[in-house]
C-alpha cells in the first residue's frame, strides 16, 4: 500500500511539472493566449473586430470621391516674336524661352476619361499632365473650354478609371456639410471640410455667368478644378476661386455648381461647344428711379433699358421699359438670374416670357438665338 501511494505521488508531481512547462512555453496547446513580459502576444491573441467609424465622420465620403480627383500640371513656353531676330540677340543676347509651369486639380466624370477642371488651369498650356491618386500618369487633351463659366473638359486615355458620382447642387442648403478635395500648393491630394456658407453668389467679377456656391472649406492655390462633395461623396461643384488678401485660404471659397458644370460638359462633349440662348436686350436691376422714368408700376423683376434692333427680343415685341418677371417657368428677380435663365434656353426654341408693361401683365413668346462668343455679357 505504501508503494502504491508513493508511485501515485510521483506520477502527480511529474504531470503537474509537465503542465507548468507547457503552460509557460506553449500556452496555445492549452488554448490560452501567451504572456510575454506581461503583454499579450498580438499574433496569438484572438482577433478583435475594428470599431465602426465614429458618428459624424466624413471618412466614407472622402474615400468614395478621392480616387476620382486628379492633380493637373501644365507647361507653357512663352514665345517672344523677336527672339530669333539677329539684332535682338545682338543687343539682348540669346534669351532662351523657359517653360512656365502651373498646378491645379480636376475631376474624372466619365469612364471614357473625361475630366472637368477650370479653364484658367489649362488656358494657353502647351502640355497637360494628369496624375491619378493611384499613381498613374497620362497626358491630357483639351476637348473644349467655356471661358464664360471658367470650365474646361479634358480627356485621358487610361482604363479602369474611377468616376465620381454627380450630385444635385439645386438641393443644397446653407449650413450643409461639404468637403473640398484637391492638390493645394502641389503638396498632394488634400481633403478639407466645412459648410455651405451661401448660395447664388454673383457680381464677383470672376466669370460672365456667376452662380457660385460659397464655402468655408479651406481652398488654396492648386485646388482650382477640384471637387466640392457632399457627405455622401457626390460631386456638388468645381472649386474655382477664393477671396484672399494673402494668397491663402481665409474661409471664403467659391465653387461652380454641378448643375452648371453638367450643362457645359454635355455641350462640349456632344456638340463641341456650349450653346446658350441670347435675346439681345440690355437688362438692369429694377430701381424706383428707373421704374418712374419708364412709368412702370412693378416691385420686382428686371427692367429692359435697351433692345437690339432685329434681335430675338425685338422680333417678339419686347420694348424698353418692359419688366421681365419670368423666363419660361423660372421667376427672375435680378439681372444675374435673368442672364442664367436666358443662357439655359435652347437656341431656336420658342419660350414664353412673362413681363410687366405699364399697369398690365402680358406673356410674349421669344425665340432665342445662339449667344455669340463676343456678345456683351449683360445681354
Amino acid at each position: 500500500m505504501k508503494r502504491i501511494w508513493l508511485l501515485f505521488s510521483q506520477t502527480v508531481t511529474v504531470l503537474l511539472a509537465a503542465y507548468f512547462v507547457v503552460a509557460v512555453l506553449k500556452p496555445d496547446w492549452l488554448g490560452r493566449p501567451s504572456f510575454r513580459g506581461g503583454v499579450v502576444s498580438l499574433l496569438e491573441a484572438p482577433a478583435t473586430p475594428l470599431a465602426p467609424p465614429e458618428p459624424g465622420s466624413l471618412a466614407s465620403a472622402a474615400k468614395k470621391a478621392a480616387p476620382a480627383v486628379v492633380s493637373i500640371s501644365t507647361s507653357t513656353t512663352p514665345r517672344n516674336p523677336r527672339s530669333n531676330d539677329p539684332w535682338f540677340q545682338f543687343f539682348f543676347g540669346d534669351q532662351a524661352n523657359r517653360p512656365q509651369t502651373g498646378l491645379g486639380s480636376g475631376v474624372i466624370v466619365s469612364p471614357d476619361g473625361y475630366i472637368l477642371t477650370n479653364n484658367h488651369v489649362v488656358e494657353g498650356a502647351d502640355e497637360i499632365e494628369v496624375m491619378l491618386n493611384d499613381g498613374r500618369h497620362a497626358s491630357a487633351k483639351v476637348i473644349g473650354t467655356d471661358p464664360d463659366t471658367d470650365l474646361a473638359v479634358l480627356k485621358i486615355a487610361l482604363d479602369r478609371l474611377p468616376v465620381i458620382v454627380l450630385g444635385n447642387s439645386d438641393q443644397l442648403l446653407v449650413g450643409d456639410k461639404v468637403l473640398a478635395i484637391g492638390n493645394p500648393f502641389g503638396v498632394g491630394q488634400t481633403v478639407t471640410s466645412g459648410i455651405v456658407s451661401a448660395l447664388g453668389r454673383n457680381q464677383l467679377g470672376i466669370n460672365t455667368f456667376e452662380n457660385f456656391i460659397q464655402t468655408d472649406a479651406a481652398i488654396n492655390p492648386g485646388n482650382s478644378g477640384g471637387a466640392l462633395i457632399d457627405v455622401n461623396g457626390n460631386l456638388l461643384g468645381i472649386n474655382t476661386a477664393i477671396y484672399s488678401r494673402s494668397g491663402g485660404s481665409m474661409g471664403i471659397g467659391f465653387a461652380i455648381p454641378v448643375s452648371t458644370a453638367r450643362l457645359v460638359l454635355e455641350g462640349i462633349v456632344t456638340e463641341g461647344q456650349v450653346r446658350r440662348g441670347w435675346i439681345g436686350v440690355e437688362p438692369n436691376e429694377l430701381s424706383p428711379e428707373l421704374a418712374e422714368t419708364f412709368g412702370v408700376k412693378a416691385a420686382q423683376g428686371v427692367i429692359i433699358t435697351g433692345v437690339l434692333q432685329a434681335g430675338p427680343a425685338a422680333h417678339a415685341g419686347i420694348r424698353p421699359g418692359d419688366v421681365i418677371v419670368q423666363v419660361g417657368d423660372k421667376a427672375v428677380g435680378s439681372v444675374a438670374e435673368m442672364m442664367t435663365a436666358v443662357a439655359a434656353l435652347k437656341p431656336g426654341t420658342s419660350t414664353p416670357f412673362t413681363l410687366l408693361r405699364g399697369d398690365g401683365k402680358l406673356t410674349l413668346d421669344v425665340t432665342p438665338g445662339m449667344r455669340p462668343r463676343t456678345v456683351n455679357p449683360r445681354n
